[in-house]
């Protein structure tokens, strides 16, 4: 039997998303399937994939553009496969106390989509971070990273346990 092959893609701005696409397609391949990680804007088609994590960075209450653009840009693909979305954003240790819901629009695209599950993990804003907003914050002890890549890659066993599965 071929590999399941999955597609992770994410909407990042400064490249902490990016980061845990990358944990989720490492763990991913841990569990024998073919994981392909790709920026969302660069995303046109997912027909080659056998499942699809789409992921984005959350600001403002609002998930990235890039994510929400591929969303809408494949629409019609997603719903017919497999999908799993995940939002990265609380720059504090929130999503490791407790089950963060989707904010409204992306619970509304998880519908649209049919969408199996959402999950939202911490988010990172560091000295590294640019823009005036972030090393703001990180000025006034607000920054740090509160990813976990623990959480993540149990996250991702978890898809690959699904996609294992016969539904």
């Amino acid at each position: 039997m071929n590999a399941k092959r999955v597609l992770v893609a994410y909407g990042s701005k400064h490249g902490a998303t990016a980061g845990i696409a990358d944990e989720i397609g490492k763990a991913l391949r841990a569990d024998g399937i073919d994981a392909v990680v790709l920026p969302a804007d660069t995303v046109t088609d997912v027909s080659g994939y056998d499942g699809v994590v789409l992921g984005g960075a959350l600001y403002a209450g609002r998930w990235n553009g890039k994510a929400r653009r591929c969303a809408r840009r494949n629409a019609g693909q997603l719903r017919g496969r497999p999908l799993w979305l995940f939002s990265s954003g609380p720059v504090d240790s929130s999503a490791e106390r407790r089950d963060i819901p989707p904010v409204p629009g992306v619970a509304r695209r998880m519908k649209k989509l049919g969408a199996r599950e959402h999950v939202t993990f911490g988010g990172a804003v560091t000295a590294e971070t640019s823009g005036r907003i972030a090393q703001s914050m990180v000025r006034h002890g607000k920054g740090g990273d509160f990813r976990n890549p623990t959480r993540v890659q149990a996250w991702a066993h978890h898809i690959g346990n699904e996609l294992s599965t016969p539904h």
